[in-house]
């Protein structure tokens, strides 16, 4: 029988803590944001019941397609490669783009934006080539690349680590990824406040705020899949 998003979140909930007690870290500062993507609108709202009123999917289809039923109950996050002529579909449902990776997305962002949004740029810290993001050394350039457009607002950074089992290389890429935020955060922009990091799935998202994210994406762990 599979468990309700209330009793998942029930454990992830003492793992976060735990977490943050060792960490010395304060429990509000961790947002989850339920990766809804292979799930019913069913599962999504029970999601919500359950409390995560964050929502994240990476298609476009199927973030009109729950928002139609769920509408401004959410925040809704797109977290997947963002095709740009595929913005205008999206871009009045959605409050946060974790997947700006090219300033063609982002002069289409700012054009079709009717209000700021709030945007993370993907960065491929360990460089696979089945992943999309600037490399590290590209990220500065891009923000600097960025400050004319007044409908973008970068609002930190956000990674996907490499899936293994080894801790130590989880470990170096979320490290990198913070320090690389701290250096855009002193910058002191005020359209790149880059204070919060995304990075931390349903595998590695303990690790993940131990090294400093701040929005963690929780997909099977918390909401399942085919529910």
């Amino acid at each position: 029988m599979t468990a309700s998003v209330l009793e998942n979140l029930e454990k992830i909930e003492q793992t976060i803590l735990e977490t943050c007690q060792k960490e010395k870290r304060n429990r509000e500062d961790i947002q989850i944001i339920a990766v809804t993507k292979y799930v019913s609108i069913n599962r999504a709202k029970e999601a919500i019941g359950a409390g995560v009123t964050q929502l994240g999917e990476n298609r476009d289809e199927g973030l009109l397609q729950k928002y139609d039923i769920i509408g401004n109950e959410a925040t809704w996050h797109f977290i997947g490669t963002l095709q740009t002529r595929k913005v205008k579909n999206i871009i009045d449902k959605v409050d946060y783009i974790h997947s700006l990776d090219r300033l063609s997305l982002a002069k289409e962002i700012d054009k079709r934006a009717k209000h700021r949004i709030k945007c993370f740029i993907q960065v491929n810290v360990a460089e696979e080539e089945s992943k999309h993001g600037l490399s590290v050394e590209e990220v500065l350039p891009f923000v600097e690349a960025v400050k004319d457009f007044s409908n973008i607002e970068i609002v930190g950074l956000m990674t996907m680590a490499p899936h293994t089992d080894n801790e130590q290389v989880l470990r170096n890429c979320f490290r990198t990824l913070k320090q690389l935020q701290v250096h855009v955060q002193e910058l002191s922009l005020s359209y790149a406040p880059c204070t919060e990091l995304s990075m931390g799935m349903s595998n590695d998202y303990a690790i993940a705020i131990e090294e400093g994210a701040t929005f963690i994406r929780l997909g099977t762990t918390l909401v399942g899949s085919e529910c």
